[in-house]
Parts: C-alpha cells; structure tokens; sequence
C-alpha cells in the first residue's frame, strides 16, 4: 500500500496541479458548529438522503421546501407524535415525492432522534463527539439504529451535514481494491475496520481530515 504523499501526487497529477485539487475538495463543520445545529436540522437533512437515494438529487432538493411544511419544519418531537392517519394524508400531497416507506422512515427516525437527545443531550452533540478514528462505528450506528440509512446512506448524510468522514463511493473502493485493502465494496465489520485503519494511517501521515483524504484517492482512480 502506497504512502499519502505518494496518492496526493498521482491526485496533482491527474487535475493538473495542486490548486485544482484543492479547489476540488469538500469543506465540513468543526465540533462546535456541529454542536450547534439544531435537532430540526439534523432531521430534515437525514430526512433529504434518505429521499435522495436513487433519485436525482436537484429533483428532491427543489421539493424538499414542501417537505419542510408537511413535516412541520421536520421538529422531531411533532414528526414523532405523527398518526399513521397524518402519514397517509401525505401520500395525498403532491407538493413532496410520494413513497410511504420513506415518508415512514421520517417518523421512525424522529422517534430514535429523541431517544438520542435524551441520551446526549442533542442530536449534533452525539455527532460532533463520535471519534473520527472510528467513523465507520457511526456508520453502523446509523444503520442499526436508523431507518433506511443503510449501504452509503449514512457516510453520505454524515457528509451532507459536515462530519468529516470518508465516502466509499466507486472511485474510492476501485482505489482501494489496486492498493490490496479490499477485495470488493467493504461492507463486512472486519473489511470496514481494515478500511477505517488505512485512513486513519493515511490522516496520521497528512493531517488532513477524513473528507479531504477520501476526495484525493478518488481523484487518483483510473476513471478521473
């Protein structure tokens, strides 16, 4: 497996220079800021990627106004307290993308939410303290515990709302499969573990965040 530098080179050289990749690469939120953002916000935006899969996500991004209102600007107290009647009402609104196993998830979501804001103290406080040297734990939290937040779901709302983490989308994994980590897409507690520790190798050599190391590999696939 190559060393950080040896990737942040072949990443200069496949945009064609170190300032084009440094225009390329994601910004996040420190602890503090992601302490600060309210339990609405961190509902609505689980809320937007959950819709987002499989879908284009201008499409969901110009619904998700509507949305806001149907979900009472997606409070998770009144989300939970929502009737199987007020979730069918919805399948009626034509305003929001009409799928009642996410429409479902919304309510389940906000229901787990409160039982993290009783534990935490709030949402944003549970994310801004998980280890990023063990984000792949907060991956599976998401999914064990969430609803319809699994394969990338959870990496990619953690990206959304400024987590630093890193996304194994298809360039990443085809990187890390030349490098000998992985044999396929990771999803095994053991692959993902071996996966988490390159990164963390790969951050305690470049001091970059997580977010920023994902961007660069990407950047050195065969397919940039």
């Amino acid at each position: 497996m190559r060393n950080f530098k040896s990737i942040y080179d072949t990443a200069v050289l496949h945009k064609g220079s170190a300032s084009a990749v440094a225009e390329n690469l994601p910004a996040g939120r420190s602890s503090s800021e992601l302490r600060e953002l309210s339990n609405s916000y961190y509902l609505s935006e689980l809320s937007r990627r959950i819709f987002r899969a499989g879908l284009k996500h201008a499409m969901v991004d110009a619904k998700w106004p509507a949305f806001e209102v149907a979900f009472m600007g997606f409070d998770p107290y009144q989300v939970a307290m929502m009737s199987d009647e007020d979730l069918e009402a919805l399948m009626q609104n034509t305003s929001i993308i009409r799928h009642f196993g996410k429409i479902k998830a919304v309510r389940a979501n906000a229901i787990w939410m409160l039982d993290v804001i009783r534990e935490f103290g709030s949402f944003g406080a549970m994310i801004a303290d998980w280890p990023g040297d063990n984000i792949v734990g907060l991956w599976q939290l998401l999914k064990k515990q969430g609803t319809q937040l699994g394969g990338q779901s959870g990496a990619r709302f953690l990206r959304m709302v400024g987590k630093d983490t890193f996304v194994l989308t298809d360039d990443v994994v085809s990187v890390l499969k030349a490098e000998g980590v992985v044999e396929k897409l990771p999803t095994s507690q053991k692959d993902l573990a071996r996966v988490q520790q390159v990164f963390n190798q790969w951050a305690e050599e470049s001091g970059r965040p997580l977010a920023e190391i994902s961007r660069i590999v990407s950047f050195t696939a065969n397919s940039q």
